[in-house]
């Protein structure tokens, strides 16, 4: 993963904060592009594992159509209300389908653990309850750029 900004590396994250930030989130917002080339931007929630971004989506939605068409991808996950909290990231690459569309619960040994975190963060269950109207993206950052603007206050 590549680290993208050249102005701002004073306030961007360590590996390790961006690890932290990124698992205690809950809510990103997607970036895609539509067939006639307008950007669309939605919220989602998701799970970072450490690696990759892995995505709930709904499979009859704008972004789902989009993604299908042009697996491009941008996604920001941010904190913060006052200037001096301001923190966040911007990640960058494509997207995987991951498992059945939608999904119904077959077997995926590759979903066991993401579904049991997402379920466990998210709904405070140990099993996902699958509703056949959503399904697994994956995506790996190519790049990403971070800020933490309480970082400001030592500079």
């Amino acid at each position: 993963m590549a680290v993208t900004q050249r102005r701002g590396r004073r306030i961007m994250m360590t590996p390790g904060e961006l690890d932290e930030f990124l698992t205690s989130r809950r809510t990103c917002r997607v970036a895609t592009v539509s067939a006639d080339g307008a950007p669309h931007a939605s919220p989602l929630w998701f799970l970072w594992d450490g690696t990759s971004l892995w995505l709930y989506s709904l499979t009859r939605s704008r972004r789902w159509a989009d993604l299908r068409r042009d697996p491009r991808v941008a996604v920001v996950v941010d904190a913060g209300e006052e200037y001096g909290e301001l923190r966040g990231a911007e990640l960058t690459g494509t997207v995987e389908f991951v498992g059945e569309s939608p999904r119904t619960g077959e077997p995926c040994p590759e979903l066991d653990a993401v579904e049991r975190e997402f379920a466990r963060k998210n709904f405070g269950v140990d099993e996902l309850p699958h509703d056949g109207r959503h399904a697994w993206l994956r995506m790996t950052p190519q790049a990403v750029a971070s800020w933490d603007f309480r970082k400001l206050a030592s500079l």
